[in-house]
């Protein structure tokens, strides 16, 4: 199997420090979350940002300074999110491209979130990827329903996108796909031969989903975003000791963590 890429989620849009007081708010707090990932073995970052009161903004100069501290301490993969947060407007959402990040995230279709809509109609879908294109940041597939593979591949057919194509599996939001192992193994089926993908599992999903793709062959994301436990009813202290139990459970089984270099040569990052 190729080496291990670990994604860290260290904040997302939908978490507060009520509900974990760990959380990593501020440009300055998510920098050093961020680096203690990148200690323990995480080699890309999906970057959410927050405003001065911990809400959950696209705002570019955030962006902005908060990847200038991550590079200043490490050479982790910077992957910003176009999601934003359920509601905000495509502008909002696309703003932090002007920045050229190596990787974005770029959701293939609607679907349900919690008591909300993610939307994501065709015509956002494709102006988010020709930006993309266009900037040469390479997409990260962000797939909550199966059907999102096939627009995924709509958009390899227009040339919006180009192979190799890398997946995100976001698993067990409510409204979306479950977390259950044959729906993973389902998913990772109807991807193109090539492809590269990880998993994100929701909450109670993230460890057992996480522990599927260390044997199938897959990469995997951690983090605050989709999951605030270590263990039921036990708050996680911070979004490295969720890195640190994935390196440890690959190591039992003898999979190679990758370097953020190495992950960049499995994500055909430096071409």
């Amino acid at each position: 199997m190729e080496k291990l890429i670990i994604t860290v989620a260290v904040c997302g849009a939908e978490v507060t420090k009520k509900d974990n007081p760990n959380l990593p708010i501020t440009p300055e707090e998510i920098t050093q979350d961020v680096y203690n990932c990148y200690l323990q073995g995480a080699s890309m970052v999906h970057l959410h940002v927050r405003d001065q009161d911990g809400n959950p903004t696209q705002n570019v100069e955030i962006f902005r300074r908060t990847i200038e501290l991550i590079k200043s301490r490490c050479n982790i993969i910077i992957q910003i999110s176009t999601g934003g947060a359920v509601g905000m407007t495509p502008e909002e959402r696309a703003a932090p491209l002007v920045l050229r990040p190596e990787m974005a995230s770029l959701t293939c279709g609607t679907v349900n979130f919690g008591t909300g809509v993610f939307w994501n109609p065709p015509d956002l879908i494709e102006n988010f990827a020709l930006r993309m294109k266009e900037m040469g940041i390479k997409p990260e597939i962000e797939v909550f329903e199966a059907g999102m593979i096939n627009n995924a591949l709509q958009l390899v057919k227009k040339g919006l996108v180009q192979p190799p194509l890398h997946f995100d599996f976001v698993m067990g939001v409510p409204g979306g796909i479950t977390g259950n192992i044959r729906d993973l193994v389902y998913l990772v089926e109807s991807i193109p031969p090539g492809s590269t993908w990880s998993v994100a599992g929701i909450g109670r999903f993230e460890l057992p989903l996480a522990v599927a793709a260390l044997i199938m062959g897959g990469h995997v994301r951690v983090g605050f975003e989709d999951n605030i436990f270590y263990s039921r009813g036990v708050l996680a202290q911070s979004n490295a000791q969720l890195v640190e139990r994935v390196v440890r459970i690959a190591r039992e089984l003898g999979r190679e963590v990758a370097t953020p270099d190495e992950a960049r040569k499995i994500l055909n990052l430096h071409a």
